[in-house]
């Protein structure tokens, strides 16, 4: 076929893209963009195709000029229209780019990390010679600003001086962006690669950090210069030529029709629920309660968007308080490697910054501020584990209160107000205060974290390592099956005449085999999340009223505390859509609403229970105190009270401690009061160990 020119792209134009031209036309100079998809060139002419990935300099060159001189059957001119081709059949990873792909055609899929502020650049130059008045125009090209030489008047000719003249320039808008290699596509913890990316005119603002893409464009190379001269060394930058939102959750996972037969078959077992509780984390040992909460976080509830503009969340958060050693990070390094979109950090080595986003001079060479997108943001529509959460300082872990509950993440520094979204699940894990669990002491009292970010976990399981000798057993007959079988397996790969035949090894790897693979079970709850939005049924919603308003009930007394509140009631219709959605249902069912009411009171009785008065106390988590707790901190600032106009000063610490005991407060309670008090500046230390109420 014939080489690329402007008639090979007009015969093009006419025969593919002639509707969309006259669209163009209409809309025309507010829409500026033609955009092709490659596999209408590929279709029509093989060649060109291959043509354009070789040399996109004048490809792209002919088709502007021939979109520029098309002619329209409407009264307008072409001037500065661009041609964007998308959807080119190969995507290059960021690592894998090389000297081979320079000035080549490609495209490269991944994440937002950084985008500058939107700013003009100059392609055309007007001069004016400040001797004879006479305009010079000089083409800009990337990197330094190019003057004249000499005035291009015969009757001056003078090398200047020169003034830039604005209002004769020709400026476009410009941006830079830096994309990071997508998380769900590095395995083993690689560190991710980034590629600087420049985009010009209506490209320019149309993307923010943490946005998945792809981008099409040529990649250039400019050299590197050192204070001694220039390197040998060269940068690659990409020249964006067109840029496509992958907004879409799970989209990356493509499904098969066989895919879909086997997923269709799998909802209709019955059993389907035990399978996909057994195929979370098989190689550790119990736990069925937190896989089975692992397995409804993966699922989800459905995000919501009411007609006043409100959005409620659809994901849950789960939070494991453990003692050491009992697998909490094994199970988040699990949830990691089952979603798609699955980031882990630890608390201990992140801050707000690396977690939610900041706002930093830019690397691009002008200084300018950027937004930098951080895990909460770049796991956007998948699952975020945060692990070490107790390690993390109190302002970091302040900027996840927004993060959690709003799904949004506000920046506001440098000058530059943005909202990203960070719609993720959080799966946390953190360690008792104290290192272990004390069963004797309230449950808030002991995990290091404040009670309003405790609040915003639907579920929160406590695991403690208590010695049980049947448990025990269990648990080690699992851990050495484990190694066994993992011992057979590198023997049998490491030495070349071990004997050990493959059917021994699956004999032994039985134990630990998910029922579902796991990239089955990725393939499942993408078919779910496309399409299963489960509705409720009248008996399902009396059922979820009539547990909450039960609970609540309980806390009529003025003397009881306040069981649950709404927030549990909204964690348990998230639950129970997750659990439709397990069944590939479209109904939402009593079997779906007993089933979370079940695991809602198992973490409750876990995590609310008033150990002094057996009740439940949603104060525990949502304020940090129960209300038990508090009308003891009131009997005894109103004890102080009475002794110190008794006494007319200070009271002494003895005085205090026997006289609350006689009201039936224990001396160990007393003293951590007394701290409390002092802490809220409620009590004043007068002198040593003597106390006044302020």
């Amino acid at each position: 076929m014939a080489q690329s020119s402007n008639q090979v792209w007009e015969d093009f134009f006419k025969l593919y893209y002639k509707d969309a031209i006259l669209e163009l036309a209409n809309e025309y100079p507010d829409k500026r963009t033609l955009v092709i998809n490659f596999s209408d060139i590929e279709k029509s002419d093989p060649d060109l195709a291959r043509e354009l990935i070789e040399h996109p300099d004048s490809v792209l060159k002919h088709a502007n000029e021939a979109l520029m001189g098309y002619a329209l059957p409407i009264d307008v001119v072409f001037t500065n229209t661009h041609i964007r081709i998308i959807k080119l059949p190969e995507r290059i990873q960021i690592r894998e780019l090389r000297s081979a792909n320079i000035n080549k055609f490609i495209a490269v899929s991944g994440l937002i990390r950084k985008a500058t502020e939107v700013r003009p650049k100059i392609i055309n130059a007007a001069f004016k010679c400040q001797r004879c008045g006479n305009i010079t125009i000089v083409p800009q090209a990337e990197g330094k600003f190019v003057e004249p030489f000499e005035c291009e008047s015969e009757a001056c000719g003078r090398k200047g001086p020169f003034k830039l003249v604005h209002e004769e320039s020709e400026f476009i808008d410009a941006q830079k962006l830096r994309i990071q290699e997508s998380p769900d596509e590095l395995r083993g913890g690689e560190q991710p690669q980034t590629l600087d990316v420049d985009v010009d005119d209506d490209l320019a603002g149309v993307v923010s950090p943490g946005d998945r893409v792809v981008i099409s464009g040529i990649l250039r190379s400019y050299q590197r210069s050192t204070p001694h001269g220039k390197s040998t060394y060269f940068d690659l930058v990409l020249d964006g030529i067109s840029i496509e939102i992958e907004d879409k959750e799970f989209e990356e996972i493509e499904l098969s029709k066989e895919d879909i037969e086997k997923i269709l078959a799998l909802g209709k077992d019955p059993k389907v629920y035990d399978k996909i509780i057994y195929s979370i984390a098989p190689s550790i040992y119990g736990y069925e309660e937190v896989k089975e909460a692992m397995a409804l976080q993966l699922f989800s509830g459905m995000p919501k968007s009411l007609p006043d503009g409100a959005r409620i969340r659809g994901d849950i958060h789960v939070l494991l308080v453990g003692d050491p050693g009992v697998a909490k990070s094994q199970l988040l390094r699990y949830g990691v490697k089952l979603a798609p979109r699955g980031i882990y950090t630890s608390g201990k080595s992140s801050t707000s910054a690396g977690l939610t986003a900041t706002a930093v001079k830019d690397e691009f060479g002008e200084g300018r501020w950027t937004l930098e997108a951080g895990a909460l943001v770049l796991a956007d529509m998948g699952l975020a584990c945060v692990d070490e959460l107790d390690k993390m300082e109190a302002d970091d872990r302040s900027s996840m209160h927004e993060a959690m509950e709003q799904q949004t993440i506000s920046i506001a520094k440098a000058g530059i107000m943005a909202t990203l979204k960070s719609r993720c699940a959080l799966l946390g894990a953190a360690n008792p205060k104290f290192g272990r669990f004390d069963r004797y002491e309230p449950i808030a009292k002991q995990i290091n974290m404040p009670p309003a970010l405790l609040s915003r976990f639907d579920l929160i399981f406590i695991l403690t390592d208590e010695p049980l000798v049947s448990r025990d057993t269990a648990i080690a007959e699992h851990i050495l099956k484990a190694h066994y079988a993992g011992e057979l397996a590198l023997r049998r790969d490491s030495v070349i005449s071990s004997g050990i035949s493959q059917e021994e090894i699956d004999i032994a790897m039985e134990v630990i085999q998910p029922v579902i693979q796991s990239e089955m079970l990725r393939k499942y709850i993408a078919y779910t999340k496309r399409n299963i939005f489960p509705i409720i049924q009248d008996d399902a919603r009396k059922q979820l009223i009539d547990f909450y308003l039960g609970l609540r009930k309980q806390g009529e007394d003025p003397n009881s505390p306040v069981p649950v509140t709404a927030r549990q009631l909204e964690a348990l219709i998230r639950l129970a859509e997750a659990s439709s959605r397990v069944r590939l249902s479209n109904e939402i069912t009593t079997e779906d609403t007993s089933r979370v009411i079940r695991i809602v009171m198992a973490s409750l009785k876990q995590v609310m229970t008033d150990p002094e008065t057996g009740r439940l106390d949603a104060d525990i988590i949502n304020v940090g105190i129960a209300k038990s707790q508090r009308d003891r901190i009131k009997v005894l600032k109103e004890i102080i009270r009475e002794l110190q106009e008794e006494y007319k000063s200070a009271v002494p610490l003895e005085e205090i401690i026997s006289k609350a005991e006689e009201s039936g407060i224990k001396k160990d309670a007393v003293e951590d009061m007394i701290e409390r008090l002092k802490g809220a500046g409620e009590i004043l230390e007068a002198s040593n160990e003597r106390f006044r109420v302020i």
